[in-house]
């Protein structure tokens, strides 16, 4: 995420209340083509949109009620949901004789934060569309209620990515979040309270961004910017004497680049005990160091928040986050003295530095040692390469910066099989934790499922 323009205390984030506006979404339907090629999408590979298009005209008829549980690889995901759901659905009801009114919509969940560093305009257009925000690492009952209520009673589909966070690879799932599990049993409470016998279905959704392109020279012009942001020599080591060798060499060291100027930097600034290892490390070596850059940035924030160290990094992340807004956006500001004022304004810078440690785990939250070397595509080297840059950004304060263009890409989307969540109440009803923990399972399996598919493909 970019950071979020805030240089003095603020009054308290206020819950941007969802409010669907029939003429925007028209408008966004009619730009969304001219937005995707911007991004460098070209094309769009859907499998299964008929059977989701039955599932809209069920849900229109009153018999069911959906939960949309799609992928988070990249930020262009909304867009990508946006075509699948205003264009790809209602073309493949037309082409099946499957009747739907219109609109074709959903509403979703979004992060608080994008508001933050995209701007007022941002929460004003999301909130039109009809999305909820929803403040991560915290109960956010006023989000949640607004979902829930949305999930029973609201006129389109609700759409969650279960990831929580972008993940930034297309062939890796990151763990999900138990809140859309949640979430489907919390709307088959609300249903059967009301005497109602809609169904209530999860539908996962796989993206997939592959190149259309077989044209190494971006990602060598890409090693070659890095490599000087980083101080490296960008003439190519004659050995290994294969190109495509030497390529991952110079990706390796890299790496090794940034991860040695963190470990002096965490070393030097903050007296964390991190050793630097010698060049080209072993992948074992090398994410045995990253894993411990990651404990010690988000140990520099956690003890400043005064956090314990619980849970995954994704878990501690937004507590921290929570933490430093909490520091940032007050609702005790009204009536404060001058000097006041000035102290919760120094505070709140504080608190802002201190999460520059959190974002910048989050930007390295993926990076492993292997997943190049285990199948060296040009999508993988892609994907590794604009992480690295990515987090090269956020520390030269440069985050708002257009990143290199590496496409054109087509987007891959496959509808799966719909989760019935109805007739998993009774555990539910006993063992509440379980239920949730094996529906979300469930649903790993079948994103998993669809994602394997699609390197089937490839």
């Amino acid at each position: 995420m970019p950071r979020a323009k805030v240089q003095a205390a603020q009054p308290a984030l206020d819950f941007i209340p969802p409010a669907y506006t029939p003429w925007l979404h028209r408008l966004c339907r009619l730009a969304l083509p001219a937005v995707l090629a911007s991004r460098g999408i070209v094309r769009c590979e859907v499998s299964g949109a008929a059977r989701l298009a039955e599932l809209f005209a069920a849900a229109q008829a009153g018999q069911v009620r959906l939960l949309i549980a799609f992928r988070h690889p990249s930020t262009a995901d909304p867009l990508v949901m946006a075509q699948l759901i205003w264009k790809e659905v209602p073309r493949a009801a037309r082409r099946h004789g499957i009747r739907l009114a219109g609109p074709v919509h959903s509403q979703f969940l979004y992060d608080r934060g994008i508001p933050l560093w995209a701007g007022a305009a941002a929460g004003w257009m999301l909130a039109r569309l009809g999305g909820i925000p929803i403040q991560r690492g915290k109960l956010d009952r006023r989000a949640l209620k607004a979902a829930r209520h949305l999930l029973a009673k609201g006129p389109f589909p609700l759409a969650i990515a279960p990831e929580g966070a972008t993940n930034n690879h297309n062939e890796l799932l990151g763990p999900l979040e138990p809140g859309l599990a949640q979430m489907a049993f919390w709307g088959c409470e609300d249903l059967a309270a009301e005497g109602r016998s809609e169904r209530v279905l999860i539908v996962p959704v796989v993206l997939q961004y592959v190149s259309l392109s077989n044209d190494w020279a971006p990602i060598n012009q890409l090693i070659m910017d890095l490599e000087a942001l980083l101080g490296l020599p960008n003439a190519p080591d004659p050995s290994p004497s294969n190109p495509a060798d030497r390529r991952y060499v110079r990706l390796l060291k890299l790496a090794e680049g940034l991860l040695v100027q963190l470990e002096t930097f965490y070393r030097q600034t903050y007296g964390q005990a991190l050793e630097t290892g010698g060049p080209s490390p072993a992948p074992g070596d090398f994410t045995e160091r990253l894993e411990r850059l990651r404990e010690s940035a988000l140990a520099v924030a956690e003890s400043h928040f005064n956090l314990l160290p619980r849970g995954t990094i994704s878990e501690r992340c937004r507590r921290i986050e929570q933490a430093g807004w909490h520091c940032i956006y007050r609702d005790d500001l009204e009536g404060s003295s001058a000097v006041e004022r000035s102290l919760a304004d120094w505070r709140a810078a504080v608190a802002g530095s201190h999460m520059e440690h959190m974002r910048l785990v989050e930007y390295l939250a993926t990076v492993s040692g292997s997943y190049v070397a285990e199948k060296p595509s040009l999508d993988r080297y892609g994907e590794v390469l604009m992480i690295l840059w990515r987090a090269i950004a956020w520390i030269r304060g440069r985050d708002d910066e257009r990143p290199p263009a590496l496409g054109p890409w087509t987007v891959r989307i496959r509808v799966g099989e719909p989760i019935g969540v109805d007739r998993r109440t009774e555990e539910y009803a006993h063992r509440r934790r379980s239920a949730v923990d094996r529906l979300t399972a469930d649903l790993l399996h079948n994103l998993e499922e669809g994602l394997h598919a699609g390197e089937s493909q490839s």
